[in-house]
């Protein structure tokens, strides 16, 4: 019998459904957004016809891959596509920090060990759903994958346990990173860009500067490759340090994409808490 085919959106999701379903269903991105900005992207012809073959489709839902419905409802097979929300049930976080203190959910959610595992349970529901006769084989993944997941984020916390004392200090370049850092207990002071790739006026500039001084911020986590004039003039203003983080929707689709760029992040803000405490003079 022919697989059941699965598109997912975001790379992360690949390696959530991959890890589920191993060789029971045929696991597809529908877009390549290691290829593109999902924040920017435009549909093209091409994908309405890789959305018509599909059986069900993994998505974010909840602001990260809004482009994927306007495909969805151009497709002649729409109504027959099982929408799997990977979000549903998930408690999410506002953007900290915003300038203006502004409302705005945090559609990041796969940048973090325990939102993930909330979406892998969710999917590996879904999946039992539209394939009964595997249900006990996707729950059973679920547990061995939640579990690997787990055992990152506890070797992460290990290592800074003595120094959860230290008052660390964070801004961050874009409000993607809320739920990786709360995995820290660390609060995001600040978010410098007003939205994900617009540039901050002279005014939102002045304003960051001015937090980043009131808040003593220690470190700046930005996106790995974020290249932007207005970063060194913070450190200018400022000499606080760029750090940066994984924004995890850029990489490959592989079965272990999602734990390698979750490991560098952890190691990342690890790396930052000691280097801030030696700073401070805590051991």
């Amino acid at each position: 019998m022919e697989k059941l085919k699965v598109g997912v959106t975001l790379q992360p999701y690949y390696s959530f459904v991959k890890n589920l379903a191993g060789d029971k269903l045929n696991v597809v991105p529908v877009i390549r957004l290691d290829l593109y900005d999902s924040h920017s992207y435009q549909p093209k012809p091409e994908d309405i016809k890789n959305i018509n073959n599909l059986d069900a489709l993994v998505v974010n839902g909840v602001g990260h891959d809004e482009f994927i419905f306007d495909i969805l409802n151009a497709a002649d097979n729409k109504d027959k596509i099982k929408i799997i929300y990977a979000n549903k049930n998930v408690s999410l976080m506002p953007i900290a920090g915003t300038l203006n203190s502004e409302k705005v959910l945090n559609p990041h959610t796969f940048i973090s060990i325990t939102a993930s595992i909330q979406q892998i349970y969710n999917i590996a529901k879904e999946l039992g759903e539209i394939d009964p006769s595997n249900k006990d084989f996707y729950i059973k993944n679920a547990r061995e994958y939640a579990k690997k997941l787990r055992k990152l984020k506890t070797d992460a916390l290990s290592e800074v346990q003595s120094l959860k004392e230290v008052d660390f200090r964070v801004a961050t370049l874009h409000g993607g990173y809320d739920y990786l850092l709360s995995e820290f207990g660390i609060d995001v002071k600040a978010v410098i860009e007003p939205s994900h790739g617009a540039q901050p006026s002279a005014s939102d500039l002045q304003k960051v500067i001015a937090i980043i001084k009131k808040e003593k911020i220690d470190i700046i986590f930005g996106e790995k490759n974020f290249n932007n004039k207005f970063v060194d003039t913070i450190h200018n203003e400022t000499g606080v340090e760029v750090r940066s983080l994984s924004h995890m929707t850029n990489g490959p689709y592989e079965v272990d994409s999602f734990e390698k760029f979750i490991k560098i992040n952890l190691d990342e803000v690890v790396k930052a808490i000691k280097d801030v405490a030696k700073k401070k003079g805590k051991k």
